[in-house]
């Protein structure tokens, strides 16, 4: 890695991975219990013998938490990828709708979505994305812009056996979109050792944070949804989760 792009990605690394470890400390003082319970499915819970407040609201959180967390450090590693771009290519935030990314390289005009990993998409998604590379590149040409434009689907992990799409965009995973957008084919290897820096501290206060929401959702979970024997109220929970809306029948 040449030292320009070492130094802007520890630079922008070092400068914004709090921001990180902050919304995911943010997450957990919002979230509320009757909303977690809503959201995942007691079924499942059952089928697994959790039959204490600590073990349902402990796994109800990991599972919350751990799907949030992907999101959000997706989003960070978007703002990365920008980064890096603009640095290199003089990329830009893109204002196109689904697109997140545009840049210039070896006289081809690049329009890019970037995913967290290559599993994000279901069939009407993909749908959608296509639909929005096929809208960036009309408005592209109808704005009189001359030169060859092509639309990458970018993923920063992972990888895909088929890069170029029958719809004629690209697939580009792992070190092929870290490539990409810097020219350096170890870019993806050297982006790992920068994110550990602070690390233990950060973990350390989120998991503060966490402990304090266990604690404080297993004696509520146990006051409104347990009996005095301490038996878990199946058909209450159920009733929050998959009972009538509020002020709804069924006259079908």
């Amino acid at each position: 890695m040449n030292n320009n792009l070492k130094q802007a990605v520890e630079g922008y690394i070092s400068a914004n991975i709090s921001f990180f470890h902050e919304a995911r400390i943010e997450k957990l003082k919002t979230l509320k219990l009757e909303n977690l319970l809503k959201r995942k499915n007691p079924y499942l819970y059952k089928a697994k013998d959790l039959n204490t407040p600590q073990a349902v609201v402990e796994n109800l959180a990991s599972a919350f938490m751990s799907s949030a967390e992907e999101t959000m450090f997706g989003d960070w590693l978007e703002g990365l990828a920008i980064h890096i771009s603009r640095i290199m290519f003089n990329g830009s935030k893109s204002s196109a709708e689904g697109i997140d990314l545009e840049m210039d390289k070896n006289d081809v005009h690049y329009f890019v979505s970037i995913k967290s990993g290559p599993n994000w998409s279901n069939s009407s998604s993909l749908k959608k994305l296509c639909e929005n590379f096929v809208k960036a590149r009309r408005i592209f040409k109808t704005s009189g812009n001359k030169a060859l434009c092509e639309c990458i689907e970018g993923c920063c992990y992972g990888k895909d056996a088929a890069p170029v799409k029958n719809d004629g965009h690209y697939k580009l995973c792992g070190k092929l979109f870290w490539e990409f957008i810097s020219g350096d084919p170890d870019l993806y290897t050297e982006i790992i050792q920068p994110l550990g820096i602070n690390a233990t501290l950060m973990n350390q206060e989120y998991k503060i944070e966490y402990d304090k929401m266990i604690t404080r959702f297993a004696r509520d979970f146990g006051t409104e949804y347990s009996d005095e024997d301490g038996n878990l109220l199946w058909n209450k929970i159920l009733e929050l989760n998959s009972g009538y809306p509020k002020d709804f029948s069924l006259s079908l």
